[in-house]
């Protein structure tokens, strides 16, 4: 029997037939599983920091000082970081559907249980609460979109999964002015109290709705053809290859890179939850009065990071310059931060919040472009867990910090100044990154 000759044709066709396939494959994976992963961050966002509103009212309320306000928004990262990486383990193994699941009905739950919170040590106790139950949801998701996507396709993905930080800012900012305002009193409670029960119910909806929507993997994707499949396995197999998976535990510690993701990973938090819990504060005190203006005002930075997320994402996959794309908004975002204190106005100071909360929030998602880039199967869910268990600690150090500074200085300044610093010394860090390993 003669061997078939493949003209160069033929071999043209079969190639450009095989890139349609990966195209449309992409395009459904991306159109059925970003936006429904995006409500599902924007309702956690929503219920992690909804405490930042909740704060205008519940401090006068209850008596409590900024240090007690503080200590509680930072109490969450204590009970975050303690289960973060069991969570992680559990949803690699067992799978994301039901996990995550779990994850929201339960985070749902306790946040709406915060309308009930009368002392200082039952505040403290449901935010660890709240952050043993959200554990596990963010890096969760962040593993399962490396399950989908390789490498090459997954800043952009990233950049469009983290749209959720300020679209829960931009809806939850007028949302929460709108239900303190409107629902103050009825039923006898107070306004905050009303925020606490409404802004959970989504989460608890959406928690349901993932045992029925989402798919643990490639293979059980009823909604993808045996093409698109088998074209989606064989280029996430292909990049596995390539990827460190450490035999040991102790090869896993060992690994000098993941410490240094760590470390940068820290400061990004410090800047962008030392600006998400203040926020409304800052606005307040550049000049708006009333919770609503407030709310409607502190949306404008979200709004431009939502604009500046993707494009970045896009940019990164484009060029592959990961630490250039995760290093420069992180320096943006310092410089307005540090200027923010010697300027008067609440316009100049919603222009420099905006070039803050773009330049944190891009830093955030450009971040997980570097660890995934190198770290594969259970290593992968080991350490994306890692990093961001550890370094969400720094979400208890940053509003505990900023509202001790605050107090003991007696000017907001003194806050800003440290979450500035921190974002200047992740950005710096970026450098000792090796440019082989995540520039990919």
């Amino acid at each position: 029997m003669k061997t078939p000759i493949v003209t160069p044709a033929a071999g043209a066709a079969y190639h450009s037939g095989v890139a349609d396939v990966e195209t449309r494959a992409y395009a459904k994976v991306t159109r059925r599983l970003v936006p429904f992963l995006m409500l599902c961050y924007l309702g956690a966002y929503l219920d992690r920091v909804n405490v930042g509103f909740a704060k205008l009212q519940m401090l006068s309320d209850l008596q409590w000082s900024d240090t007690v306000y503080g200590l509680g928004a930072g109490v969450f990262f204590i009970g975050y970081f303690l289960f973060e990486v069991p969570s992680n383990m559990i949803l690699h193994r067992f799978g994301a559907r039901r996990w995550l699941a779990r994850i929201m009905i339960t985070w749902a739950m306790i946040s709406a249980s915060f309308a009930f919170v009368s002392s200082p040590t039952m505040f403290y106790v449901l935010r660890f609460l709240l952050g043993v139950a959200e554990a596990g949801f963010a890096p969760g998701v962040i593993l399962y979109i490396t399950y989908w996507f390789p490498s090459a396709r997954r800043a952009k993905v990233m950049g469009m999964f983290f749209m959720a930080i300020p679209l829960a800012s931009i809806v939850g900012a007028p949302l929460s002015g709108w239900i303190m305002e409107a629902f103050a009193g009825v039923h006898g409670l107070r306004g905050w109290q009303w925020l606490f029960a409404l802004e959970a119910i989504p989460s608890l909806v959406l928690g349901i709705a993932i045992l029925f929507y989402l798919d643990d993997s490639i293979a059980g994707a009823k909604w993808l053809s045996p093409e698109e499949k088998a074209v989606l396995q064989r280029n996430i197999a292909a990049e596995n290859d390539g990827k460190v998976a450490h035999q040991t535990v102790r090869d896993f510690l060992a690994d000098r890179r993941l410490w240094l993701l760590t470390g940068i990973y820290f400061c990004i938090v410090m800047g962008q939850y030392g600006l998400t819990f203040w926020l409304p504060t800052i606005v307040r005190n550049a000049g708006a009065t009333g919770l609503w203006e407030v709310g409607m005002l502190a949306a404008i930075p979200y709004g431009v990071a939502l604009v500046c997320l993707p494009l970045v994402g896009r940019n990164s996959d484009r060029t592959r310059a990961r630490r250039l794309h995760c290093g420069v908004p992180m320096l943006a975002a310092a410089a307005a931060l540090f200027a923010l204190p010697f300027t008067d106005g609440i316009g100049t100071a919603l222009a420099l919040l905006s070039v803050a909360a773009a330049g944190a929030l891009c830093g955030t998602s450009q971040f997980w472009a570097l660890p995934t880039a190198f770290l594969g199967g259970m290593t992968a869910a080991a350490g994306i867990a890692t990093i961001n268990c550890i370094a969400n600690l720094a979400g208890f150090f940053s509003p505990s910090l900023v509202g001790w500074l605050n107090d003991f200085t007696g000017k907001q300044g003194a806050g800003l100044m440290l979450t500035s610093g921190m974002l200047l010394l992740g950005a710096c860090l970026i450098v000792l990154l090796p440019k082989q390993a995540v520039d990919r």
